[in-house]
């Protein structure tokens, strides 16, 4: 199977993603078998979520929805022996495995695929990881009319686009700077990212429903102006003014920024100027193509940095913030502190 997010594998080998799995269900389309697995937990969960309310009537949960949260000591008998009781005064039952990734004889569930309960929808969430697309018990769902998803952890650069779109769906929009704030504070945490966004939508003011950075910094606690985001776009545009008034107020303020989290910001935003550099094509098309970023405005950062950080010294900032991320952690650090790491830190990229 081609490297996709959130993909569906089918018998026929077709790719489809999680939207299709919901608009077939919206139809009223179940398939017997699920299998969602993935390192991205809140596709899994709300696909889940999806089928459970498609499926059953309120009235009809109580005794018609089993939810078995599956340990190492979990026999897969267990799950087994709930999806082949019938359904009690309802067209169906669901079945929900959580954790299924803790199921240890997962293709001795071969036998029931194979011959599914036509009354019984049995969905198994198999998260941090998939399952081997080459074992039998993988083959025998998608060809016995079951779906197998994929759910991959988005990219940084797809993460304004899940921001804007669930957003959309709320009828609330967000500005640029204040959705980049998010995105690089918060990062690809989709359950955490959508619990803010929900939080934000909530409190706004009645009438109001652009969220805004000042928005942000009264409701969640990130600073507008003292944020990675900030510290991001001064090293990007080599504001070496700003850049060390933002690392000097994030080392008096250890607790609201986490300096390994810093440095992962900016080693992810290296690394990718690193690739611009060595796109075939320097067009802004080519290098959004080639950095897979989805609106043109993130190429904005992209440009400006190569106008700053040669392909050399991009090469030197990665094994520096390499470096740093080593000492952060306890390796090499000698008397430094974290921020005496900070501080050599920024001062070695901007200079």
């Amino acid at each position: 199977m081609a490297k996709t997010d959130n993909k569906v594998v089918t018998a026929d080998k077709k790719l489809v993603t999680y939207k299709d799995i919901i608009s077939e269900v919206s139809q009223g389309v179940f398939r017997p078998v699920y299998l969602l697995m993935g390192d991205e937990s809140y596709y899994i969960d709300k696909v889940t979520d999806y089928i459970v309310d498609k499926a059953l009537k309120p009235e009809e949960t109580a005794f018609n929805l089993t939810t078995i949260y599956a340990t190492d000591k979990t026999d897969i008998g267990e799950p087994i022996n709930a999806a082949r009781r019938f359904p009690m005064g309802a067209e169906r039952q669901v079945v929900v495995v959580k954790e299924g990734q803790n199921l240890k004889k997962l293709d001795e569930l071969q036998p029931y695929v194979e011959h599914p309960m036509p009354t019984t929808i049995l969905v198994l969430n198999y998260k941090n990881g998939t399952v081997d697309q080459r074992k039998k018990i993988v083959s025998a769902i998608t060809s016995h009319g079951g779906l197998v998803c994929v759910s991959n952890r988005l990219k940084d650069g797809m993460l304004p686009t899940f921001v804007q779109d669930y957003l959309k769906r709320k009828r609330f929009a967000i500005d640029n700077q204040a959705m980049m704030m998010l995105c690089e504070n918060i990062g690809s945490d989709l359950n955490r990212l959508s619990s803010e966004l929900d939080k934000l939508c909530i409190t706004l003011p009645e009438g109001v429903n652009l969220i805004t950075p000042e928005h942000i910094e009264k409701n969640i606690g990130i600073s507008k102006n003292f944020n990675q985001f900030e510290l991001k776009n001064a090293i990007v545009s080599h504001d070496v003014l700003k850049a060390n008034r933002i690392i000097n107020y994030f080392c008096d303020n250890p607790k609201l920024n986490s300096p390994i989290a810093t440095v992962a910001i900016l080693f992810s935003y290296f690394a990718n100027l690193m690739q611009a550099w060595y796109s075939p094509e320097k067009t802004e098309q080519g290098l959004m193509q080639y950095l897979d970023l989805r609106n043109s405005f993130q190429l904005r950062d992209y440009k400006e940095g190569m106008r700053f950080y040669s392909a050399m010294k991009t090469m030197r900032i990665i094994a520096k913030l390499r470096e740093a991320d080593a000492r952060l952690k306890g390796i090499e650090k000698g008397n430094m502190s974290d921020a005496d790491v900070m501080k050599e830190l920024i001062f070695f990229i901007l200079h």
